[in-house]
């Protein structure tokens, strides 16, 4: 009786402390995502750089071979991004400021000519309201408004902030980049036996692999489609079709949603532009033709099956991280996701968590 006792009470004392563990897994998580949603403005662009370093250290490494040293390749890159994204700003900066400055116009003469459905609904809104009154005590509670910078403030103020974030997360880039085998080799030191040395590298060479073909043919991918997007903007007379291409672009980092906003903002601009109504909405079907055309089968194609993510997953992290970091967080969401999903493919323990976040289950995997 006593010996049972005994292992009745080592059960407990273990039971006990599985629940700790558990207890405080839950309370780092926690922990993590309240020093990301505060300290945001720190992690934003150090996320960045660490993704541009993982897009472009397989091409400062190739560069290496043919003798460039790994802090004069990193300054190339860097200097040819930065250069890129200074160009592109300055092309964009006159069609934008032209569509904020314009916006309230705009949304006048959008509502004036959608005057009919905008009355259907204010009638249906009235009515629901009348409906809530009658069910109600008949008391009405206090309205509180406060009252919001101005469109072109906003903007002002987000373009700085935009700035000053791609400066810094240029920099840091240069010299994750710079610094060449630097990791690898603090990584090797830091692991005890040859084995796991061995184990650890190959994880962060496949990581790194994966992850710069991934990111590197999703933004030619992007670059492609927003020129197709341009393009076709152009064909059928849409104002400002560099600014479609590019809006196209960035929001393709965005799945589902992205096509959604890009589609609506073409069909506004659309339907101000064109006459009759059927017309103007012609623009915004051929832009979520184009944009579909290439998320269900172009890109699917290109990327490859072994980085396919499944859809809950994908709109799991766009919630999270765009509630975490607003619009930052919703474009590097599913880069963070296949970031993810690489490291728990190439790391013995983590493969179900992998699985779960791809497409195909260990069945497939088996029988393929």
């Amino acid at each position: 009786m006593a010996r049972l006792s005994g292992f009745a009470q080592r059960g407990t004392n273990v039971d006990d402390l599985g629940s700790i563990k558990r207890s405080l897994m839950l309370l780092a998580v926690i922990a993590s995502f309240c020093a990301l949603y505060l300290a945001r403005d720190l992690f934003l662009p150090i996320a960045a750089a660490v993704l541009l370093a993982l897009t472009l250290s397989p091409v400062v490494r190739t560069l290496s071979r043919f003798g460039l040293p790994a802090p004069l390749s990193a300054f190339i890159l860097i200097t040819s991004t930065g250069t890129i994204l200074i160009i592109a700003a300055y092309l964009l900066s006159g069609p934008l400021t032209d569509l904020i400055s314009q916006a309230p116009r705009m949304g006048t003469e959008l509502r004036y000519k959608l005057a009919g459905l905008l009355e259907a609904m204010r009638l249906i809104q009235e009515a629901s309201k009348h409906v809530e009154e009658l069910s109600g005590s008949g008391t009405q509670t206090p309205k509180v408004t406060i009252e919001q910078p101005g469109l072109v403030v906003f903007a002002a103020g987000t373009t700085a902030t935009i700035i000053s974030l791609s400066a810094v997360a240029l920099v840091l880039a240069f010299f994750l980049l710079a610094s060449g085998d630097l990791f690898y080799i603090k990584l090797v030191e830091s692991v005890p036996t040859f084995s796991d040395k061995r184990r650890a590298v190959g994880i962060v060479r496949a990581v790194e692999r994966q992850m710069s073909h991934y990111l590197l043919t999703v933004m030619l991918i992007n670059a492609v489609l927003g020129f197709c997007l341009g393009l076709a903007m152009y064909a059928m007379g849409m104002p400002n079709p560099l600014l479609w291409g590019a809006l196209g672009f960035a929001l393709n980092f965005v799945p589902f949603i992205g096509a959604i906003v890009g589609t609506l903002a073409v069909a506004a601009v659309g339907v101000l532009t064109f006459e009759p109504l059927l017309s103007g909405l012609l623009p915004a079907a051929l832009y979520l033709a184009i944009t579909t055309l290439e998320g269900h089968l172009i890109t699917p194609t290109i990327v490859g099956r072994r980085l396919e993510l499944n859809t809950v997953s994908v709109l799991l992290a766009l919630i999270v991280w765009s509630w975490l970091w607003s619009i930052p967080g919703a474009l590097m969401a599913v880069p963070f996701l296949v970031l993810l999903k690489v490291i728990s493919d190439n790391t013995k323990g983590l493969q179900t968590l992998g699985n779960f976040l791809g497409t195909h289950t260990l069945r497939d995997k088996v029988v393929t």
